[in-house]
């Protein structure tokens, strides 16, 4: 019986050991699963890039949704993907400057967004929420985002899928667009798992921003300053703004040492004479060009404190500090009145440089979050405080380059750059306007995932081929150092991480151009799409145009390998680019020579849309 009663009590502990056990591998499989993100159904489906998909949109009112596409609202409407039907799906235009730019060219070929969950909550394609359908707008090649995703991807890069998808609207022939996953649920799934962390897109202006932020942009109030490549940002809001309310004027006892306002400018912020087309222009006297064309002093070229009356002679005594904010709230008209808490967009001038505050160069401020709107306003997931005071504090290390290997992710940030640097896009957080990039944040550690490279390859403000074939990796900062954005300031702060730089760039060059792998993807990649191109009824080129296009994008990336070989080698002469026309491939203006080589371009285009029923 003693014998008996033993063995039945080894039994029940040999059960719970074995229950503990099964729970601890189940565990950690899940723990395990949620670090290393999850493998979704629509991987192979419709991002397989072994063929075109097709999509056929089904709406009884597709005419009188493209008449109000500017408003970003979501419609009902059925989707057919590859044969399948999905009903009740959110579809709605997307875009920043390209829902303006579509406006402008009399074109209805707008870039959409299906949100399978919308109307019906857990409604997925295969577990994907939401999908983007590019328009390939600015973009003669139609391959630029597709090629940078692949190479990011493949490279390490945590970056969104793609493939191509021919759009039908009821039956009929819409045109070929670039289907993408959109980085969001999903997305943070794929590559995090569970344990997604938190997802910004941080923007400081009026156009890039995401939903709604491209409605008001105008190409004719953004002008280009040819010798600095830079550009004067668009003020129309900035102006609705500041419309009737007084700017502080400077003290009576101002020195003369400060740029005194043209005649007959007040030094407020009202209109003169009817005529205040750009802040800066007139009005104010601060920041911008002044009316006889002069740019404003430079930050340099201010006086000092000490020439300045009541220690600087701006108001309440404060001088214009080094970053060039404007007064803080309390100083403004009205408890601030200028965007961003009162600083002026990038915390610079208004003309030529950078175009965003410090928090989109993902510099550190201080320790209020509100000085970090700009990133917090464009949270992607769902944040909380503490969620804020982490990526402050990241920031912080992040912008004086220390305990950066638990600040950044140090391997795929690098591959993140190497690909980035490599195809000159000038749209983006290296560049001008600083923005078209995703910020993501795990226990403290920042990434960044690719965004929107339709003007990359040297296309961003016209392009100029020389210098975007021969551009320095080592500073690839438009018009400024890599110190000014510390999320690729980080790799040339210390010998090692610049090292790893160059080591992984040698890779880059090697894996993709070497063996001729990039070579072989454009060529296939033209002969799938250019079925679909020839027939495409709303395309922003002629197929002709194309051709071209696709020439000169495989002109650019050789030359361009070639230039980096040389600087990795330390040879610091210059590629020749000449007989390669970078606009060719696209530019802003338009993206294609609207007004074709083969009448499918211009009248005839626009002609079509406005036939076009269902």
């Amino acid at each position: 019986m003693s014998t008996s009663r033993h063995m039945g009590k080894i039994c029940i502990t040999a059960i719970i050991i074995s229950l503990a056990l099964t729970i601890f591998i189940l565990c950690g499989a899940a723990l395990n699963s949620s670090a290393e993100g999850r493998t979704m159904g629509y991987e192979d489906m419709i991002f397989d890039t072994a063929s075109v998909h097709t999509i056929d949109i089904v709406m009884n009112d597709w005419d009188e949704f493209i008449e109000t596409c500017e408003s970003e609202e979501y419609s009902p409407c059925a989707v057919v993907i590859d044969g399948e039907s999905y009903k009740n799906i959110g579809i709605r235009a997307k875009g920043n400057t390209s829902l303006s730019s579509v406006r402008s060219m009399d074109s209805t070929r707008y870039s959409f967004k299906l949100e399978f969950d919308h109307y019906e909550d857990g409604k997925t394609y295969h577990g994907l929420d939401k999908l983007c359908l590019n328009n390939l707008i600015q973009d003669n090649t139609m391959m630029k985002d597709y090629l940078v995703y692949q190479m990011m991807g493949d490279f390490g890069v945590d970056a969104p899928l793609c493939s191509y998808a021919y759009i039908t609207v009821n039956g009929e022939n819409w045109g070929l667009y670039l289907a993408v996953e959109s980085v969001e649920d999903s997305f943070l799934q794929r590559n995090y798992g569970n344990n997604s962390g938190n997802l910004y897109k941080p923007d400081s202006m009026s156009f890039g921003g995401g939903r709604g932020n491209g409605k008001d942009f105008n190409f004719d109030d953004f002008d280009f300053d040819d010798d600095t490549n830079s550009q004067n940002v668009p003020q129309k809001d900035l102006n609705d703004e500041m419309a009737g309310e007084d700017f502080p004027a400077p003290p009576d006892n101002q020195d003369s040492d400060f740029p005194a306002p043209p005649d007959g400018q007040s030094g407020t912020g009202q209109e003169q004479d009817g005529d205040n087309d750009t802040f800066g222009e007139r009005g104010n006297g601060f920041g911008g060009e002044m009316p006889n064309g002069d740019e404003m002093p430079n930050d340099d070229e201010m006086p000092s404190d000490a020439e300045m009356s009541d220690g600087g002679g701006m108001p309440n005594g404060n001088g214009m500090p080094n970053d060039g904010e404007m007064p803080n709230d309390s100083e403004m008209p009205g408890g601030g009145g200028m965007p961003n808490g009162g600083r002026m967009p990038n915390g610079g001038g208004m003309n030529g440089g950078a175009r965003g505050s410090d928090d989109v160069k993902l510099k550190y401020i201080d320790d209020n979050a509100e000085s970090y709107s700009n990133i917090f306003d464009n949270a992607k997931t769902d944040i909380t405080s503490a969620d804020k005071m982490r990526l402050i504090s990241s920031l912080k290390n992040l912008s004086e380059y220390t305990d950066l290997e638990n600040t950044v992710d140090i391997d795929e940030v690098i591959r993140y750059f190497v690909v980035h640097n490599f195809v000159c896009n000038g749209d983006s957080y290296t560049g001008s306007m600083i923005h078209n990039y995703y910020l993501h944040e795990q226990d403290g550690q920042l990434a960044m995932i690719p965004w929107d490279y339709n003007l990359a390859f040297g296309s961003f403000q016209g392009g100029n081929a020389d210098s975007s074939v021969n551009a320095d990796i080592d500073n690839p900062v438009s018009g400024g150092s890599a110190d000014d954005r510390p999320m690729v300031g980080w790799i040339f702060s210390d010998e090692k991480y610049t090292q790893e730089y160059h080591e992984l760039f040698s890779e880059f060059v090697e894996r993709w151009f070497s063996n001729g792998q990039l070579a072989r993807m454009i060529e296939d990649t033209q002969a799938l799409i250019r079925p679909y191109v020839e027939k495409d009824p709303t395309k922003f080129c002629t197929t002709e145009e194309f051709d071209d296009g696709v020439q000169a994008l495989e002109t650019f990336v050789t030359l361009r390998a070639e230039a980096v070989s040389r600087q990795l080698s330390g040879d610091t002469s210059a590629v020749d680019t000449s007989g390669l026309d970078i606009s060719a491939m696209g530019n802003m203006g338009m993206g294609g020579g609207f007004g074709g080589k083969d009448g499918e371009g211009g009248e005839k285009h626009s002609r079509r849309n406005a036939q076009f029923s269902h």
